[in-house]
């Protein structure tokens, strides 16, 4: 697949998309300064406007009704924002419509799925001009007797881009029949605005067809290898590149500290999931839902004989069915074996299995778990078009806040099932497939005139539970599936929205719009019964937004209902997914790996370890979505099983590095990093973080080490000033007086990678009105004297690698950059141990990010050797002195080329870059370019 010319159009198309219905719509009077009336001499027939030339442009019949509903739709939505942002919202609704529309009708083209059994975009020869152009009535489409005629006088006249309008919309009208959520049948503003060329060499049919490989559609098309070339899956890849400028935006609107709207949600949030890890996820989920019951089947018993046996029939039973990223248990012992099986039913079938992916996107999950459960029918006995409508009727469900990623996963789940089943579209399949619906503008008045059917005793409950579903979910675009809603009485609700009765005191104004309400009711109970019922599986790839990023309403809900995971959105999702998984099911998801070890993140944790089970993990580290923060891959259960052995692999070499998500393909299949590993051996190690890599002896450290926080007094609050650069200074910028009498004081802020000594070139303003300063600002943090002009142990919070400890010496104070433990009981072992490459390892594991937090050094555990202390405390000791040493010696190497010196108007000698006040007077960047630190100090204490 050509993912470089795929991301090149998308881009391209939507800029050129946007600009070309811009320009239709200014031709209409609607731009993004306002929407101008039509000229005088309109009549109901014809309607003109000034667009600047001789002549106006007209619009007639159908095409003012459609420019009354484009500004209608503009003035409402600019009721919950402005008008710009509500013009730039519908500009950008209808532009990826039409694309959305473009990319359906060529896929659907190459693998011949097109209803009207003809070419539409292109020609099957070859030639520019498209089939259905060429020959419009080969084309299996009803035309009316005008639209015949207007086919001849578009030929006669030689207009082959509006005799192509005219049939491409023809062509969608003819798809709302088969796909109506994609290809809306009413003839809306969308078509108003539509405005394509064949012709066009650098138009969005040329390019779309001349650009992108036509095997990259063709579900059929293999490499040499016989690999698949084109798959559903380019859809997915199309629409994350179509979103790659509003993600850009958004980031960008980020930095300035503009919140993600629920407008921006979607492009800011999604990353399109590798096919290969899509696979991995799908089959450790519903595939081993499916395997585990088919060893019970095929044993005809519970526990076959030995673990060995069942392992190497998984294998099999995996290999069967082709799932090459299927991981087989591991070896159990038999009270664990004992609570799996009966967790295992043999009298499971394929109807019942519910599978969800809440956060779909373009339905890459969805297609791929598709082709499970067909494999999963048709090994069971059905035929391909019994599977097909019972895959899309009971088993498979998505939702997105997102519409567009909506209409393309429909289309995506759709096109899987026309490869299996010919004349499926025919049918009108139920197919659970839905963008979130929210409540907000809902008229209530409508609602007693619902539940026309209903007898009296029903129909209050029904009205009761139908308004408790419309607060539910008020903004529910804001939120997404993380929305909990109750399980009502969902066949009740359907009945109730099914019809309405205005036949009685209900006057003309008040049933105004009642077919719109019930619409929008029956969308909301499809989405609320999706949102309430329990999974056997779900599989996601979540939205990924830290709290920062969270717009108010956003913020407020996820601290009120997920506490323990309000601070990212994916990790929100890991919660509400396994609240989503029936009592055996199982739940599978790519995200960051910060759960895993961030002390954010501990409740989530602890709670996995109490009621869930992990069953795999894949470690990935850097480089699936490119340089990326890492990602890691699982599964798993619902249900938590005593001591259970979960198997990992550690896909990457080295912490940071950065490996394609081929390259970690390759190394999966090589099996590398392969461990297994308990859960209940993770609450062993302080903050239960994810280690499934570590050692027993590792682990039993946790339990024999001393933590220095019990034989030191170690801070957790450290000073700040909140204006550093007025408050600090290099140590050479202040006279030797003021340093002695304690005016300014030594001031530890941790610095570059340096280890046993340094970093100690900083001092703070100590006097009274600094102080008080301090005391008194709301952002500042006066630290307690008591830990002040004390000696211990100082290290550099933020790092890329290794952190270094260092010998505090008794000469100041410190802030959180350069966080401090003093009164240490021996503590140059405990400084000696710190700068070891096992503490090293401990904090890695403690915390692998760039930020070392106080409370990992605190849970480091150190084991004392009495035998050993005085020997490692008098090394230490030397390698301080020589580290000493080192470090006075790059002091009085300072290069002040690049530091040019002033003399302030106390007449000391200062840094002029780094000082704020400094009143700029002789320049003495020409002195020698270095100049000792002990002469500096000499000229200062002349003063």
């Amino acid at each position: 697949m050509d993912k470089t010319a795929i991301k090149n159009y998308a881009i391209w198309a939507r800029t050129k998309l946007i600009e070309d219905i811009k320009y239709k719509a200014s031709l209409l009077g609607i731009t993004e300064k306002g929407i101008a009336d039509a000229l005088p001499q309109s009549t109901t027939q014809e309607q003109y406007f000034d667009i600047g030339t001789r002549e106006p442009y007209a619009i007639r019949g159908v095409q003012i009704a459609q420019r009354l509903s484009l500004a209608e739709a503009i003035k409402k939505k600019a009721q919950e924002s402005d008008y710009l942002t509500a013009y730039n919202s519908i500009i950008e609704e209808v532009a990826y419509t039409w694309f959305n529309r473009f990319i359906a009708v060529r896929f659907m083209e190459v693998n011949d799925y097109l209803p009207c059994k003809i070419r539409v975009l292109s020609a099957v020869d070859g030639r520019q001009e498209p089939d259905i152009v060429q020959n419009p009535f080969d084309a299996k489409l009803d035309y009316t007797s005008a639209e015949e005629e207007l086919i001849s006088q578009h030929q006669m006249n030689n207009e082959g881009d509006k005799l192509f309008n005219m049939l491409f919309v023809k062509v969608c009208n003819d798809l709302s029949k088969v796909l109506p959520q994609l290809f809306e049948a009413e003839q809306d503003y969308t078509e108003l605005l539509l405005n394509i060329s064949y012709t066009d060499q650098d138009g969005l049919i040329y390019k779309l067809v001349h650009d992108i490989p036509e095997d990259n559609f063709d579900v059929n098309a293999v490499d040499e290898e016989g690999k698949p070339i084109g798959q559903v899956e380019i859809i997915g890849w199309l629409y994350q590149y179509y979103n790659t400028e509003p993600k850009n935006e958004t980031f960008a609107l980020l930095k300035k500290n503009v919140k993600i709207t629920k407008e921006r949600i979607p492009s800011a949030t999604q990353l399109f999931t590798p096919d290969w890890i899509v696979r991995y996820m799908v089959e450790n989920s519903l595939g081993r839902l499916v395997i585990s019951g088919q060893l019970v089947v095929d044993s005809g018993q519970s526990l076959v004989d030995s673990e060995e046996e069942r392992i190497a029939k998984e294998k099999e039973l995996a290999e069967r069915f082709g799932w090459k990223y299927y991981l087989p248990e591991a070896k159990q012992d038999a009270d664990v074996r004992e609570q799996l099986n009966q967790l295992t039913t043999n009298n499971y079938s394929p109807e019942t299995i519910k599978v969800i992916d809440p956060c779909m996107g373009s339905g890459h999950i969805l297609v791929y778990a598709f082709d499970v459960l067909m494999q999963i029918y048709t090994q069971m006995g059905y035929t391909d078009k019994d599977a097909v409508l019972s895959i899309l009727e009971n088993n498979l469900y998505g939702l997105d806040i997102d519409k567009r990623a909506f209409q393309l996963a429909y289309f995506a789940v759709l096109m899987k099932a026309r490869q299996y089943h010919k004349f499926i579209l025919k049918k009108q399949p139920q197919c659970h497939i839905y963008a979130i619906a929210e409540s907000n503008g809902i008229n209530m008045k409508h609602l007693a005139y619902f539940g026309a059917q209903l007898d009296e005793l029903a129909k209050p409950v029904a009205l009761n539970q139908m308004q408790e579903l419309i607060a539910t979910l008020h903004d529910a675009k804001e939120y997404g599936s993380i929305i909990s809603v109750a399980d009502y009485d969902w066949d009740l609700l359907h009945q109730f929205a099914a019809e309405f009765d205005i036949s009685g005191e209900m006057n003309l104004f008040d049933s105004f719009g009642i077919e719109a309400t019930q619409q929008r009711l029956q969308e909301l109970v499809a989405v609320g019964e999706v949102l309430a019922q329990k999974y056997e599986v779900v599989v996601t790839n979540p939205p990924y937004m830290g709290s920062s990023g969270m717009g108010a309403k956003l913020s407020a809900y996820v601290k009120q209902n997920y506490p323990d995971t309000k601070s990212d959105m994916s990790t929100v999702m890991m919660e509400k997914t396994l609240a989503m998984c029936s009592e055996n099911g199982f739940m599978a998801m790519i995200n960051i790996p910060v759960w895993m070890f961030l002390s954010s993140y501990e409740k989530l944790r602890n709670n996995i370890l109490r009621q869930n089970s992990y069953v795999n993990m894949l470690h990935f580290g850097r480089g699936v979505f490119g340089s990326d923060f890492g990602t890691t891959a699982f599964v798993i259960g619902k249900k938590h099983i005593n001591n259970y052995l979960a198997s990992y692999r550690r896909l990457f070499e080295k912490q940071g590095a950065v490996d394609s998500v081929d390259v970690k393909e390759k190394w999966f299949f090589e099996c590398r990093g392969e461990h297994v590993a308990k859960q209940e051996n993770f609450a062993k190690i302080p903050g239960a973080p994810v280690a499934y890599w570590v050692s027993e002896n590792f682990r039993k450290a946790f339990e024999l080490g001393t933590s220095i926080d019990s034989i030191s007094d170690f801070t957790g609050s450290q000073h700040k000033t909140a204006d550093n650069e007025k408050y600090t200074k290099l140590f050479w910028e202040i006279c030797n007086k003021d340093i002695d009498n304690k005016a300014w004081i030594f001031y530890i802020k941790g610095g570059e990678y340096r280890k046993w000594y340094g970093n100690i070139d900083l001092v703070v303003d100590w006097r009274e009105n600094a102080k008080k300063f301090y005391k008194n600002n709301v952002t500042s943090n006066m630290i307690k004297e008591k830990y002040c002009f004390n000696e211990g142990i100082t290290y550099t919070s933020l790092t890329s690698a290794t952190n270094g400890f260092r010998y505090l010496p008794p000469i100041g104070t410190f802030d959180i950059k350069g966080p401090s433990i003093v009164n240490v009981e021996h503590q140059n072992y405990c400084l000696g141990f710190f700068n070891t490459k096992i503490a090293n390892r401990i904090l890695k594991l403690l915390n692998p990010t760039i930020t070392l937090q106080v409370k990992d050094v605190k849970n480091t555990p150190i084991i004392f050797n009495d035998e050993k202390i005085l020997a490692v405390e008098k090394l230490v000791k030397h390698n301080i002195e020589y580290a000493k040493s080192d470090w006075d010696a790059f002091e009085t190497s300072w290069d002040f080329t690049k530091h040019p010196l002033v003399v302030n108007s106390d007449q000391c000698i200062v840094n002029s870059e780094s000082s704020a006040n400094t009143q700029l007077t002789t320049n003495h960047s020409s002195l020698a370019t270095r100049i000792t630190y002990n002469k500096l100090r000499k000229f200062n204490s002349k003063r």
